[in-house]
């Protein structure tokens, strides 16, 4: 139903500005907050009854879906986008699935970057296999110097580091801000 009349009234101050706490801590606009008031009030005055939607449509895919942003919040979206290396929208859309589904989800780049990173920890691990291998069998060590290993580990060393970097990078970057909201 669309919504073109209008109702109106005039309050004290002190009214207005719990109307307008109460608004700011439920994220809300003040008219979205008394729209809900009167929905609330006619509802168990039993004038009214309880809204229902129609079943849900399916969305066609690559469906757009534009949300309003205050300036600062649209700036802190393409800060943190930019350190992620992706468009905003990108990022608001992987913060939003992530939400929604309640499932961590690693933007494209991050998580080929973390499987090529485990493929080169497999290639090392199977290497060094073949060494030990080949060492129990001849009962001595051929092949790589002592300076080779030491090399392989600081290879290992680095790698592990990169993803540690990566793992806390990613889990800063979700939790950014969300202390800042809860005030």
């Amino acid at each position: 139903m669309v919504a073109t009349e209008v109702l109106k009234v005039r309050v004290p101050p002190d009214t207005k500005q719990i109307v307008r706490t109460l608004a700011q801590q439920q994220q809300l606009t003040e008219s979205a907050l008394l729209m809900r008031l009167v929905q609330t009030m006619l509802q168990t005055s039993g004038a009214i009854r309880a809204t229902t939607f129609d079943p849900l449509q399916p969305v066609a895919r690559g469906a757009r879906l534009y949300v309003r942003l205050r300036h600062d919040d649209h700036t802190l979206l393409r800060e943190h986008a930019a350190g992620r290396g992706m468009a905003a929208a990108t990022y608001a859309s992987i913060l939003l699935r992530t939400h929604l589904r309640g499932v961590p989800l690693l933007p494209q780049r991050e998580l080929t970057e973390l499987k090529r990173s485990v493929g080169e920890l497999g290639a090392i691990g199977r290497n060094l296999n073949q060494l030990a291998r080949v060492a129990n069998q001849t009962g001595r060590v051929t092949g790589p110097s002592v300076q080779d290993l030491r090399a392989l580990l600081r290879v290992c060393t680095a790698l592990r580091d990169h993803i540690k970097e990566l793992i806390n990078s990613n889990t800063a970057s979700w939790n950014t801000g969300h202390a800042e909201a809860r005030r």
